[in-house]
C-alpha cells in the first residue's frame, strides 16, 4: 500500500489524514472495523479525488465522514429489498453510480470491491477486486478510465 499511497500523494488530490479519532468515531457509528488497506489509506488520507480534481473527476475516494449503506446512497431505503446491509459506498464514480466495499463477516480480513451501477442496483453486483489494494492499484494504472467495464 505505501508505494499506492506515495503515488497519490504525488499525482492526485489526497484529503488530509483521518485522525484516530475520526477512525473509531466511523467504527463505532457504522459497527465494522476498517481492514488493514482501508485503515492504512484513511490514516493517510480521508479519502481522494484520482487523476482530475473535483468536480471533474471519476473516481473520488469517499471520506470517512461520507461513507454510508449503499441501499441508502442509492435507493433511499434502509431496508433488505435494496440490498445487502454489508454493502457500504467507497468510491463515487459519478452519476450515482459507486464502487462498494462488502463487509460481510466472512471478509473481515480483506473487504472485498463491488462495482454498483446505479440503474441495475441491487439486482446485479459484481465484485471487481479481491480488497481494496488490489482495486486502487488496478485503478491507478488504469489511465482514469473503469478499467473494470467491457470495452
Amino acid at each position: 500500500m505505501r508505494h499506492l499511497l506515495d503515488e497519490i500523494s504525488a499525482r492526485h488530490f489526497p484529503n488530509a489524514p483521518a485522525t484516530p479519532a475520526q477512525l473509531a468515531a466511523f467504527e463505532l457509528r457504522t459497527g465494522w472495523h476498517l481492514d488493514a488497506d482501508l485503515r492504512e489509506f484513511y490514516s493517510w488520507c480521508d479519502g481522494a479525488t484520482l487523476f482530475l480534481p473535483r468536480p471533474d473527476e471519476n473516481f473520488r475516494i469517499l471520506p470517512l465522514a461520507e461513507i454510508q449503506r449503499a441501499r441508502i446512497a442509492m435507493r433511499g431505503k434502509d431496508d433488505d429489498s435494496m440490498g445487502s446491509p454489508a454493502w457500504w459506498t467507497l468510491v463515487y464514480l459519478g452519476d450515482s453510480d459507486y464502487c462498494l466495499v462488502d463487509v460481510a463477516p466472512e471478509h473481515a480480513d480483506r473487504y472485498p470491491i463491488l462495482d454498483a451501477f446505479h440503474e441495475s442496483y441491487p439486482r446485479k453486483v459484481v465484485r471487481i477486486a479481491p480488497r481494496f489494494a488490489d482495486w486502487l492499484e488496478r485503478t491507478l494504472r488504469g489511465n482514469n478510465q473503469l478499467w473494470w467495464l467491457p470495452g
